[in-house]
C-alpha cells in the first residue's frame, strides 16, 4: 500500500477563504465550491449576490476536474474547437474547475461559479494556492 495526501477541513477551510479573498478583492459574487480526491463535495459556499444557478454549477466543475485529472477548461476548450461529443460525457464543460494537486497527487478540486469563465478560474486557482498546492502538474 502507498501513503498519498488529502485534504483536511483546516485545508479546505483555508481554500475556500483564499478563493473568497480573491473574489472580494475583485468585487466578485461567486459560489466556491471544493471537492476531495473522489469528487465528494466538502464546501459550498454561495457569497450574496451570486447567481442561483452557480451554487449547481460550481460542484460539477470541481468533480468534472478532480474526476477528469484536468482542468475543466479543457472539456470547454474541446466544445468550443468542435469536438462535440464531449457534451455526452459526465462532465461540466466549462472553465471555473481547477484540480488541487499536492506531492503530486491529486487531493481534491476547487469550482467556481458566478462570472467570467477566466475569472472563475482564477478565483479557483487562489484558493489552491491558498495552502501552497498546485493546481495543475
Amino acid at each position: 500500500m502507498r501513503t498519498r495526501p488529502a485534504l483536511t477541513a483546516v485545508d479546505v477551510k483555508s481554500i475556500a477563504a483564499g478563493a473568497e479573498s480573491e473574489a472580494i478583492r475583485n468585487g466578485w459574487a461567486v459560489t466556491i465550491s471544493v471537492c476531495d480526491d473522489g469528487g465528494h463535495l466538502l464546501w459550498l459556499q454561495r457569497m450574496d449576490d451570486a447567481p442561483p444557478m452557480s451554487a449547481a454549477i460550481a460542484p460539477e466543475k470541481a468533480r468534472t476536474a478532480v474526476l477528469a485529472r484536468r482542468a475543466s477548461k479543457v472539456y470547454e476548450d474541446m466544445v468550443n474547437n468542435g469536438r462535440f461529443a464531449a457534451l455526452k460525457m459526465p462532465v461540466v464543460p466549462l472553465e471555473g474547475g481547477e484540480m488541487i494537486i499536492v506531492d503530486g497527487e491529486v487531493v481534491g478540486a476547487v469550482g467556481v461559479s458566478g462570472v467570467k469563465a477566466g475569472e472563475d478560474a482564477q478565483v479557483a486557482r487562489a484558493g489552491v494556492a491558498a495552502i501552497g498546492a498546485q493546481h495543475e502538474p
